[in-house]
């Protein structure tokens, strides 16, 4: 499991950022100290900026070095040859070469921790050459990012909070344009996309993955519903299935609330016979419009099942999201917004 390390400077905010580090972090750094969340243990970074580091014990400690040139890569190596625990690494001018390389040459003896300012650094180096970093460390003072960079970095730790729903409605409905996803991944049973007429309540969505009579199945795809239905496109934000296209990054979500993401392969949109659903849970009515065919189907706490054989007080898997409006697919919580 790759490991969230945060740099927190003396002005962070306190409320804002530490329970978001705490809770999805492995180590906070502070003031040159290292401190591993789950066993409270403190660790002194030690700065290697020459040679003179190597005449130090460097067993099981953690080295902190920047990367300008080939002489300070060969450093790294010889301060993970010494059984350095850490090295935390940042790469002055070419970023991807020279973690390629330190990958590549320190795999087995030090754990490699890049520096990165952004979620979409952090990506480029847990993926470099395939393996990646063992981790990342995050300089931000955001909390927005911090949570970017958990999705990419620990995406297994990410869960949602799902609801048991109450179908309350079944409703045939004209014909429409249908929106097809499919990804650039396999999803399994139970997994699929959050898809929802309102922004406040989505439901689960199964992917393709059941086999019948009649069409093979085609796992890689959710069958996601009319074109102005919403979905996650991050845990922060929401698009409109009609905005999605090849390379777009969705949510996929399985019935315990784990995510992950995955890049959009292609959209399809066809037109096609629709039907509203109508749940109703904790006192709200959500509402979605899915393709009416039986290869459509809603997740279950157990199972799923077709839309077709959807009966009144049956039971779906749902998610209600943040209160208050959204602008471009952004939750503002203060809005006073009114969906029907």
């Amino acid at each position: 499991m790759k490991e969230l390390w945060v740099e927190l400077d003396k002005n962070y905010r306190k409320d804002d950022l530490l329970p978001l580090v705490k809770q999805y972090g492995d180590a906070i750094l502070q003031g040159g100290i290292l401190r591993l969340i789950k066993s409270d243990e403190a660790l002194n970074v030690l700065s290697g900026k020459d040679d003179g580091i190597l005449q130090q014990d460097l067993k099981n400690k953690v080295v902190k070095i920047s990367i300008i040139d080939k002489e300070t890569e060969n450093l790294t190596v010889k301060i993970a040859d010494k059984g350095a625990r850490y090295l935390v690494i940042s790469c002055a001018n070419w970023r991807i070469i020279p973690l390629e390389n330190l990958i590549a040459r320190t795999k087995g003896k030090s754990k490699l921790i890049a520096e990165v300012e952004t979620s979409e650094e952090a990506k480029i180096a847990i993926e470099t050459l395939e393996l990646g970093t063992d981790g990342v460390l995050l300089k931000t003072s955001y909390s927005d990012e911090i949570l970017k960079t958990v999705s990419i970095v620990k995406p297994e730790a990410l869960k949602l909070e799902l609801k048991t729903a109450k179908i309350t409605c079944i409703k045939p409905i004209s014909t429409g344009a249908r929106v097809c996803v499919d990804t650039c991944d396999m999803m399994q049973t139970g997994e699929g996309m959050l898809v929802g007429s309102q922004s406040a309540g989505l439901f689960l969505i199964e992917a393709e993955v059941n086999e019948n009579p009649y069409v093979a199945s085609r796992p890689f795809r959710v069958n996601a519903g009319s074109l102005s239905m919403y979905t996650l496109a991050t845990l922060q934000t929401t698009r409109y299935l009609s905005e999605l296209k090849a390379g777009d990054e969705v949510i996929i979500v399985n019935r315990e609330g784990k995510t992950r993401k995955a890049n959009v392969g292609r959209i399809k949109i066809e037109i096609r016979p629709l039907v509203l659903l109508e749940a109703q849970v904790e006192g709200k009515t959500i509402k979605t419009i899915l393709q009416n065919a039986e290869t459509i189907r809603v997740v279950t706490s157990t199972s799923s099942k077709p839309v077709t054989e959807l009966q009144p007080n049956d039971e779906v898997i749902v998610y209600l999201a943040a209160k208050g409006g959204r602008h471009f697919g952004i939750n503002v919580s203060e809005e006073t917004v009114i969906e029907k």
